[in-house]
């Protein structure tokens, strides 16, 4: 098993474009009621779009003037292939520098991936491509593990394995905690608003454990030898489980450009 460093997705890709869940769509539907158009006719940029899980959730919610900008070489493969067909303009970019135009997005996003970024630089970027009145917004896909006990127990092993451990990528992070705080200071932008949202995924013994092996935060934190016990133990606690269901809380905060 391969040492992983923070943020870095090459590995993963596979596991990744294979096994994680969608977002709630009612949070998508919520948040492209934000601008005044229809959702067919804005320009619509998803930063940080690794496999492209939150970019076909907007496509299929309308947004077909599509960009997907993703850094990691792999994650943005995986991207292209399970988008083909769809109108997705898929570039090489980054929250700091995303290589779009000025002033050429109505909407921005970040899908479990505002984390990672120079947040400052980032949010300078975002101001210059989209158009005046244009709206970012920042989301996370978290396990509601309260919803059930034995996701619950498993996520307590977890800890007991990994003490120091300190979630990153997580929409209940230390990141997170702090982030209506930090875009009502953020200069050039209105107000935020928060929308949330859950949905549940059933899911097989396999996708369940793959989902996990496509998490960096705690892979990297763990370390090799930690994070493989940790995967023996979530086998050996659903051998007599065929499926898992899984409650995801969908946390977005959205900020317009002033």
């Amino acid at each position: 098993m391969n040492i992983m460093k923070p943020g870095d997705f090459s590995n993963l890709a596979d596991d990744y474009a294979s096994f994680r869940p969608g977002y709630a769509r009612d949070v998508c539907r919520a948040a492209l009621a934000l601008p005044n158009a229809p959702a067919g006719k804005l320009d619509v940029a998803d930063v940080g779009a690794g496999t492209g899980i939150w970019t076909r959730t907007l496509h299929a919610m309308g947004c077909h003037k599509l960009t997907a900008v993703e850094p990691n070489e792999a994650m943005r493969a995986q991207g292209v292939r399970q988008s083909e067909g769809l109108s997705i303009n898929w570039k090489s970019g980054s929250g700091e520098d995303t290589t779009l135009p000025t002033a050429s997005q109505d909407v921005l996003t970040m899908a479990s991936s505002f984390h990672w970024p120079d947040e400052a630089a980032a949010m300078s970027e975002f101001h210059r491509v989209l158009r005046p009145g244009g709206w970012f917004a920042a989301l996370w896909n978290t396990r509601y593990i309260e919803a059930s006990p034995l996701l619950v127990e498993i996520e307590a092993e977890l800890h007991n394995i990994v003490p120091d451990l300190n979630r990153v990528s997580s929409g209940r992070s230390e990141f997170t905690a702090g982030l209506t705080s930090r875009l009502l200071a953020a200069q050039g932008w209105g107000a935020p608003v928060y929308i949330e949202g859950y949905h549940t995924e059933r899911m097989s013994r396999a996708r369940y454990l793959g989902i996990w092996r496509s998490v960096n935060d705690v892979q990297q934190q763990a370390g090799p030898e930690r994070f493989q016990r940790f995967l023996d133990y979530i086998e050996d606690r659903l051998s007599d489980h065929d499926e898992v269901d899984a409650v995801y809380q969908t946390r977005l905060w959205a900020v317009q450009s002033i």
